[in-house]
């Protein structure tokens, strides 16, 4: 067959041989539909582009979507209609090949959209971002899953995919796509490509530590809810240094008036955060809160009081001064008050 018809037919024979077990519960015809499955990812680790280079240039709508999503359908398909019969190594290797096909479809149609159809180009800040960004939108789905399911694929590919976005964040968009790090311009105001990079991904991370909550070790939300706090003080920290040095962020040094900002931009995050845990009574919230808080603390005493001078320095001590009593009032009259002792029973 030409193009990538023969990738398309042979998953959708997979998905039809499954339908068939269901009607004649054969055991041989189960491990036929993982047979054609195996066929399918061995032919697109033959050609990942699966039509070579006449893949097209249109976003989204190309031979991707048929070569990837159609097989991905398939296999869900697949693994939906022999998950009732039995959890056995030809569903397993099913399900493998449906989050294989859904993983690759969205990275794959991001690399093309973000490159104007060049599959062999220099990865950048947005790919990045929405690399990080489906990544944990796709293991927040796979953990919802899961629960349902009781499979150890779906559990495995969500860890995975939570892995990758970790790896991802910790060295594509912290480090090697970092524009404070390497030279790169970020254009607009409030709506660019920093939104994209940083908070969307914060917020999947955090959506996705409360999707994990009481599923997984402690250690496992906890991690995912510190990563999403480093996401979003980057985020805000790397929004001021635009404001302050325009499009292109490694020029130029740091002035009084920025260093400034930035510590009254994370004391107001920090507050923001206490605020939230006190009306949502989230101890991760405020524990966040105290973390920020104390990072802006050591920040004051550590940077601004050898870089700052004048005004800005008496500034920001004093605003942290402010706060901090503020905050132990908060906590002394929300989160400690203590309940009003019990009238004594009345004696006969």
């Amino acid at each position: 067959m030409e193009k990538g018809w023969l990738t398309i037919a042979l998953a959708l024979t997979s998905l039809g041989t499954a339908w068939i077990a269901t009607q004649r519960p054969i055991p041989f015809l189960r491990t036929l539909a993982a047979v054609f499955a195996g066929l399918v990812v061995a032919r697109i680790g033959y050609e990942p582009r699966i039509v070579g280079d006449d893949v097209g240039t249109t976003p989204i709508f190309n031979w991707l979507l048929w070569g990837y999503g159609v097989p991905a359908a398939s296999f869900w398909g697949a693994s939906y209609l022999m998950r009732p019969r039995a959890d056995d190594a030809p569903l397993r290797a099913i399900e493998a090949a449906a989050i294989l096909f859904t993983v690759l479809l969205a990275f794959l149609e991001i690399r093309h959209a973000v490159n104007g159809g060049d599959m062999l180009a220099v990865p950048s800040l947005a790919e990045a971002g929405l690399d990080v960004s489906v990544a944990l939108a796709l293991a927040i789905g796979l953990e919802r899953l899961r629960l349902r399911s009781r499979s150890i694929v779906h559990n495995a590919g969500a860890v995975l995919l939570t892995a990758f976005a970790v790896l991802g964040s910790v060295f594509g968009l912290l480090f090697l796509e970092n524009p404070m790090v390497f030279h790169g311009e970020i254009r607009g105001s409030v709506l660019n490509l920093l939104l994209l990079a940083y908070a969307f991904p914060a917020i999947l991370m955090l959506l996705l530590s409360y999707a994990v909550a009481g599923q997984r070790p402690v250690v496992y939300a906890n991690s995912l809810a510190a990563g999403a706090l480093i996401l979003a003080l980057s985020y805000l920290s790397l929004e001021i240094r635009r404001l302050y040095h325009g499009p292109n962020l490694i020029l130029g040094g740091t002035s009084g008036a920025e260093q400034y900002t930035y510590s009254i931009a994370w004391l107001a995050f920090g507050v923001v955060l206490l605020g939230i845990g006190i009306l949502v009574q989230s101890q991760r919230a405020r524990l966040a809160s105290a973390v920020v808080i104390a990072l802006t603390i050591g920040k004051a005493f550590l940077i601004d009081m050898s870089t700052l001078t004048g005004v800005y320095r008496a500034l920001s001590f004093i605003c942290l001064g402010l706060v901090l009593v503020a905050i132990g009032w908060l906590y002394q009259k929300i989160l400690f008050r203590r309940r009003p002792p019990e009238a004594a029973a009345p004696t006969a």
